[in-house]
């Protein structure tokens, strides 16, 4: 039988009965480690029945950690930092002063709590385990130093009392964001609904070379989208390979550190387009739409979507989303010779008018970046320099000699083909 003391129990229940009192922050035991440090509570609470609970609650507790390398305390902390609640998400289109009074003091209340929860320490809760399982000894959960030890977060374990942190924590909110933005920096579109993308194409900018003025332009458009001022929508196009959605790409790995996110829709989706810039108003980051190769037929959905973000309509376009499209067409919408306007009965008045509202479409992104086809000596320059990046010594004659062979027996001179012939040289050379 167990042989807790009634102390302990007491801590126990208290331990219990803060937990089930937050207003606010319930989310953050609702995760896999929040919901078996509460089945550990409750196996403890009941240990006098059974001790052997305790100890399978335990190492569910343990793994779960274990598995995520992330303690207890780390845990709560992360949680809190990133939780989508009433107030975090209000907190993040206002100041604080402007908050709801009892919005901050239930605020207030559950850091208290969640406080309480973070210092009972997994010391204490493995000793516990042990006199309740009547074993000598359990494991220890061990505890990081890397989340709490960050002074720039307004939570740590110096901290006397987080429910004065409150202000701090919506100053938090407000700069960074919450939920799935603070958390990722990458995301797809896909059947309604946005998910996160853990490891995101590390492309960089140093990688890409001859475009250079493609690239500058984008990267000053960008760069006004961070900074808070109207940013242009922006039409790559050119031929394939040429390095279109690698440079949207690269923008991520250039400014993802400094609030940016890249959300990719596909073509089939884009009639989602004004729900996806709802869900993005006044958050804090700021968003590139990405839509890789990009082209409509006649009557598509998808056409009008996009037509309406980029004109614009009653509701007034966020400021910090725009869409930056890829295609290989300079006119976005296939056109036949069939569509032509010729003079027949029942025949549009003003059927031309029509034909070049479609081959217009592309004027309304309000920049374009063309990408011409490679020439030889560019794709050589291309290779070059990715062979510099990836450290591949070959004498010059023999690395372009290497290069000229593989462009001709695949697809051709792009960028793309540079790339796969560099990867695939360097395998190969390491393999020697």
């Amino acid at each position: 039988m167990s042989a807790l003391t009634s102390g302990a129990i007491a801590q126990i229940r208290y331990l219990q009965r803060q937990a089930a009192s937050l207003l606010l922050y319930q989310s953050v035991l609702k995760s896999p480690i929040g919901q078996a440090f509460l089945d550990l509570l409750q196996a403890l609470h009941h240990s006098d029945v059974s001790g052997f609970d305790c100890l399978c609650a335990y190492g569910k507790w343990f793994k779960i950690q274990a598995a995520q390398n992330l303690s207890w305390k780390d845990y709560l902390i992360s949680q809190i930092i990133k939780d989508e609640n009433p107030f975090s998400r209000q907190a993040q289109q206002t100041d604080f002063a402007s908050l709801s009074p009892g919005l901050v003091e239930a605020a207030k209340h559950d850091l208290q709590v969640l406080q309480n929860l973070y210092e009972c320490s997994g010391d204490q809760l493995g000793k516990w385990v042990r006199v309740a399982g009547q074993l000598e000894a359990v494991p220890p959960i061990w505890h990081s130093e890397t989340i709490e030890e960050n002074r720039a977060l307004p939570l740590h374990s110096k901290l006397e009392n987080w429910s004065s942190a409150a202000e701090n924590l919506a100053v938090h909110y407000r700069q960074f964001g919450t939920g799935l933005f603070a958390e990722y920096q990458a995301f797809q579109w896909r059947r309604g609904q946005l998910t996160s993308i853990s490891h995101p194409d590390r492309i960089t900018l140093k990688e890409l070379v001859c475009c250079d003025w493609q690239r500058d332009a984008l990267v000053k458009n960008t760069e006004f989208l961070l900074a808070g001022y109207p940013a242009l929508h922006v039409l790559l196009y050119g031929s394939r390979g040429a390095g279109k959605s690698s440079l949207v790409k690269s923008l991520l790995n250039e400014f993802g550190d400094r609030n940016l996110r890249l959300i990719e829709v596909p073509k089939s989706d884009l009639q989602d387009l004004p729900l996806i810039l709802e869900q993005l108003r006044g958050v804090p980051q700021k968003f590139i739409v990405f839509v890789d190769d990009l082209s409509f037929e006649e009557d598509d959905d998808a056409f009008k979507a996009l037509k309406v973000v980029l004109e614009g309509n009653v509701t007034a376009r966020p400021q910090n989303v725009v869409v930056y499209a890829t295609s290989n067409r300079r006119h976005l919408i296939r056109e036949f010779f069939d569509d032509r306007p010729r003079p027949r009965d029942g025949d549009e008045v003003h059927a031309w008018d029509t034909v070049q509202e479609k081959l217009s479409f592309s004027d309304r992104f309000g920049l374009t970046l063309t990408f011409e086809s490679i020439d030889q000596n560019t794709y050589l320059t291309i290779v070059r320099h990715l062979a510099l990046l990836a450290g591949i010594k070959l004498k010059p004659e023999d690395l372009e000699h290497r290069a000229k062979e593989w462009a001709t027996r695949r697809n051709g001179r792009s960028g793309r083909t540079a790339r796969q012939f560099v990867d695939f040289l360097k395998a190969e050379l390491a393999l020697i």
